[in-house]
């Protein structure tokens, strides 16, 4: 009767183990449903772009941030010392923090498409994301939003930078050696190329951001987000 006693007792002890062990095991990516993987990523997504849009849709988002300061286009950034030399120095500062302005008013404008591309993700985008490179958040948002956000911004920038005297002598020059290998196509006038450093700038944050929560997953208050990304460390 003891021996038995004993023989229960052993066995207990022993499913017990087992089942400690598979307790304190880890998750994997590969433990979690496509829809937890999707709910999880969609909300540390939205996260990201709210907070890039908070950051940098406010007066010195883009140009107190070293980041993703805008700087001066081709052919003026490499005369800049022989302008101010000249006594442009003046319409340089105001062409530089004209376009950064731009940025930063056009940037919330961003707000609804960028969420949209997060609720519209598909089970193949989340797993591309998790698995991918350091760039894959950028890469997402630029596939799903580059196009659009370039014509919902190009007003705004246009609208800032118009007073500036120095980018429309930036236009007439860049116009005439767009392509040349002086200036970019994307660049041929001052509003091309604000608006597409506005939309970098964006990405980039919103990747940065993203990145915070894969190197401490702990952190998040989102408890799906917890799981989701910490399956992956």
């Amino acid at each position: 009767m003891k021996r038995r006693q004993i023989d229960i007792a052993a066995a207990a002890l022993v499913s017990l183990a087992l089942f400690a062990t598979r307790g304190s095991h880890a998750l994997g990516l590969d433990d979690l449903s496509s829809a937890e993987t999707g709910q999880g990523l969609k909300r540390a997504l939205e996260h990201g772009a709210l907070a890039a849009v908070g950051l940098l849709g406010r007066p010195g988002g883009f140009l107190d941030n070293p980041q993703v300061r805008i700087p001066l286009p081709g052919f003026i950034a490499d005369a800049a010392k022989l302008l101010k030399a000249l006594g442009q120095g003046r319409q340089i500062e105001e062409l530089e923090v004209a376009m950064n302005r731009a940025a930063e008013a056009a940037v919330p404008l961003a707000k609804d498409l960028l969420l949209n591309a997060v609720r519209g993700m598909t089970i193949a985008d989340a797993r591309n994301i998790l698995t991918g490179g350091p760039t894959s958040v950028t890469s997402f948002f630029a596939d799903k939003t580059r196009e659009p956000l370039g014509v919902r911004f190009l007003p705004v920038v246009t609208t800032a930078t118009k007073k500036v005297g120095l980018a429309e002598k930036y236009n007439r020059v860049a116009g005439k050696v767009s392509g040349t290998g002086l200036v970019k196509k994307e660049d041929a006038t001052i509003e091309q190329y604000v608006t597409r450093k506005s939309l970098d700038g964006l990405y980039f944050v919103i990747g940065e951001e993203e990145k915070k929560i894969r190197s401490n997953p702990a952190g998040a208050a989102d408890a799906i987000v917890r799981k989701v990304f910490g399956a992956l460390r």
